[in-house]
């Protein structure tokens, strides 16, 4: 028995130690100041030279199926996974430092603004989509029927006046409008979100504030999922090209980050304003090691 408590002991030692190099890694890198200047350049790329991956990539592919269980899974609830991951990462970081559920819900509300902006964009699309689009129907007419489409090799419609999207889609017709990428956007917004919030990482570790395995694995949740995200949004770019449609959603979502993260928190706690991450955490940490600091540089003044 005792042999077999003592392998044990070994393995979570073990396991101990690979997730704090790991998470100690990945915090250094996000929270790396070069990192975070030019991690929303690398986004920008990614927008503007991903689609010319189509012309590599494989239209046999698994990645190339809408049904792919990443796309079912994860990325029609991507504000959801992020807002649980993020979330509960942001939770247990402000509790363990001040004990206060007043900071928690605080630095909380970040979400709160970003998923508020997020189903505002989503209303607002739809009425763009509404304003700018056109109900068509397909024809069933015998020359369709033998050859199946006109003579530029596309099927033959019927424009529909005065109907909405909704009563379109219902009647089995097609609906076409401008529309601007909303996953896109969720994707871009939520990498720049993921990365805001676990760059304080790498400065709390640093501090020596309290880091137990629950906000490790916690840690080590959101880097996955920046990197899931990362990932899908390649695969959107290679896999399904709709130039200029990303390219809009992505550039609304950086920009909603800069006036997010770059603006206005920047103003600081406020009844107004959340504040940036980290403020009021990190602070503490240096507080408490100048007040420590404080009775010895007194006692050797004496």
């Amino acid at each position: 028995m005792k042999s077999h408590e003592v392998v044990q002991e070994q393995i979570q030692m073990i396991l101990s130690s690979i997730l704090e190099v790991v998470t100690d890694l990945a915090a250094g890198l996000l929270g790396n100041g070069t990192f975070r200047r030019h991690f929303h350049l690398l986004l920008s790329a990614l927008l503007v030279f991903g689609p010319l991956l189509s012309l590599w990539v494989s239209s046999y592919s698994v990645f190339a199926k809408r049904t792919h269980f990443l796309y079912r899974v994860f990325l029609r609830s991507g504000w959801g996974w992020t807002c649980i991951f993020v979330g509960s990462f942001i939770f247990v970081l402000s509790f363990s430092v001040r004990r206060s559920f007043k900071l928690s819900l605080r630095h909380l509300s970040r979400l709160a603004v970003a998923g508020g902006l997020w189903l505002a964009f989503q209303k607002l699309f739809y009425l763009l989509e509404n304003a700018t689009g056109s109900c068509y129907e397909p024809l069933s007419s015998s020359l369709e029927l033998s050859s199946g489409a006109n003579g530029d090799g596309q099927p033959l419609l019927l424009l529909r006046e005065d109907e909405t999207k909704e009563s379109c889609v219902r009647a089995g017709m097609l609906w076409r409008g401008y529309e601007v990428s909303e996953e896109a956007l969720l994707l871009c917004l939520c990498c720049l979100l993921l990365a805001e919030e676990t760059a304080v990482f790498g400065p709390y570790l640093s501090l020596g504030g309290p880091s137990g395995a629950p906000l490790r694995i916690l840690f080590l949740l959101c880097v996955l999922l920046l990197v899931l995200w990362l990932f899908l949004l390649l695969c959107l770019l290679a896999y399904f090209p709709e130039f200029p449609t990303q390219l809009l959603g992505g550039a609304l979502g950086c920009l909603s980050w800069r006036a997010l993260y770059q603006g206005w928190y920047r103003l600081g706690p406020r009844w107004y304003c959340p504040g940036r991450p980290g403020v009021g955490l990190l602070s503490t940490q240096f507080k408490h090691d100048e007040t420590s600091e404080a009775p010895i540089h007194s006692k050797r003044n004496n």
